[in-house]
This record gives structure tokens, C-alpha cells and sequence, in this order.
């Protein structure tokens, strides 16, 4: 290979690398976002909902950073085979990415309105729902940073995880709204609240396929597998 083939190489490969490294910045903001609106919720704390809202402009001045680069990438390096999976698939990570940090700003809003309530019933359920939902964000973004197919194939598997508790925490909830009329605004917050959690574990897992995709070029079976996984085994909280 002639010095200049190898310089081309190895600035490819470095572009490569700039785009998996943008990818990780955004999911670490993303991250971030969920755990300032996680502490929000249960610690009523209103400094952490305004950082969480805050830092949905940055989420999405990085989608539209990587989409340009990307677009750069396809048009000059034309890639092809796994190359152009990663590239491609970088595109819809980051649309996913960006969703997960609307919901997290969304829940960030909703927990300032709740300060205003007196809840007289526990918030163990929801909080061990955001706990789940932040396990599966930092696995996935690991899993983006390291190209890791297994990782991504056990956020995949802790999704019904997730549902399951949402489900149980909106059962509850309507109990809690039929047994009294003055629960109904603050309960109606909070099932708000449980669906963004449980469509942040969503686009988790739309990234976890998206990654098994880009790194083995095999596609994972439209049926997610029932049952826990080790990792995200339910511990049922006591209300």
C-alpha cells in the first residue's frame, strides 16, 4: 500500500472514530438529562428539572452536527458493507437519542407541576422504573462506544421489564384516581411521567437493535423474548 492509500486509510478511520465519539457525547448528555429528571421526580428537586430542560438544546444542536458529518461521509468516502451500516446507522441512533432527551425534559416539567401536590402514596414504583430505564441508557450508549453486539442484545431483552412495571404503576395509579377526585391532576402527571420513562426504554431498545444490525448485519426477531434478564431483574417495591 502506497503512503498515500495509507493516508487515506487512516484519515477515514479517523472519521470513523469522530463519529462514534459524537455519538457518545450526545448519549452521555441524553444520560444525563434522564438521571436530572429521575432525581427531579423523587427529590422534588426544581434546579434539576431547569438542567435536565436546559440541556435539550445541546441534544439536538448534536443531531444536527452528526447528520452533516454523516452526510459528508456518505457523499466523499462512499463506504460500503459494515462501514455503511455504522454510518447510516448513526442516523438513527441520534433520532432516538433526541427523542429520549424530549422525554426527559418533558418528565423534568412535569415533576416541577408536581411540586405544587402532597402525594400521599409512594413513589417507590416509578422510582425503580427511572432506575431500570437509566441502566438500559448507560448499557446502550456503552454498547454504541464499543460497537458491543451483547450488550445491545441485552438491553433488547430487558424491555418487557420495563412494560411490565409501567403497567403496574398505571393499574395503580387508576386506583388511586378513582378513590379519590383530588388525586386525579397529580396522578395524571405522574402517568405521564411513567409513559416517558417507558418510551425512553423504548428507543433504548430501538437503538440496541439498530446496533446488533450495524455491528453483525443481522437483524434481531421482531418478538422480544418475555421474562427478565439478570441484569434488570424486577424487584417489586412495597407501596
Amino acid at each position: 500500500m502506497s503512503e498515500a492509500s495509507q493516508h487515506v486509510v487512516k484519515s477515514y478511520d479517523q472519521e470513523l472514530k469522530r463519529l462514534r465519539d459524537m455519538m457518545t457525547e450526545m448519549g452521555g448528555i441524553v444520560e444525563n438529562q434522564v438521571a436530572l429528571a429521575a432525581e427531579a421526580i423523587m427529590h422534588r428537586d426544581s434546579a434539576a428539572a431547569t438542567r435536565a430542560v436546559e440541556d435539550d438544546p445541546k441534544v439536538d444542536a448534536l443531531e444536527r452536527d452528526i447528520e452533516q458529518f454523516v452526510i459528508r461521509l456518505l457523499a466523499l468516502r462512499q463506504p460500503m458493507a459494515g462501514d455503511l451500516r455504522q454510518i447510516v446507522a448513526a442516523l438513527k441512533m441520534t433520532g432516538d437519542l433526541e427523542r429520549i432527551g424530549d422525554y426527559a425534559a418533558n418528565v423534568a416539567k412535569r415533576s416541577i407541576v408536581l411540586g405544587q401536590f402532597n402525594l400521599p402514596y409512594s413513589l417507590a414504583g416509578l422510582a425503580h422504573m427511572a432506575h431500570l430505564v437509566q441502566q438500559q441508557l448507560k448499557s446502550i450508549i456503552d454498547a454504541v462506544g464499543e460497537s458491543d453486539p451483547e450488550k445491545a442484545i441485552e438491553v433488547w431483552r430487558s424491555d418487557q421489564v420495563v412494560d411490565d412495571i409501567y403497567n403496574a404503576i398505571f393499574r395503580e395509579l387508576i386506583t388511586y384516581m378513582m378513590e379519590d377526585p383530588r388525586n386525579i391532576t397529580p396522578c395524571t402527571h405522574l402517568l405521564f411521567i411513567a409513559k416517558n420513562l417507558e418510551r425512553i426504554g423504548d428507543h433504548a431498545t430501538n437503538i440496541a437493535e439498530t446496533v446488533y444490525y450495524a455491528v453483525t448485519g443481522e437483524v434481531l426477531p421482531e418478538t422480544r423474548p418475555k421474562g427478565d434478564t439478570s441484569a434488570y431483574a424486577v424487584v417489586r417495591p412495597k407501596a
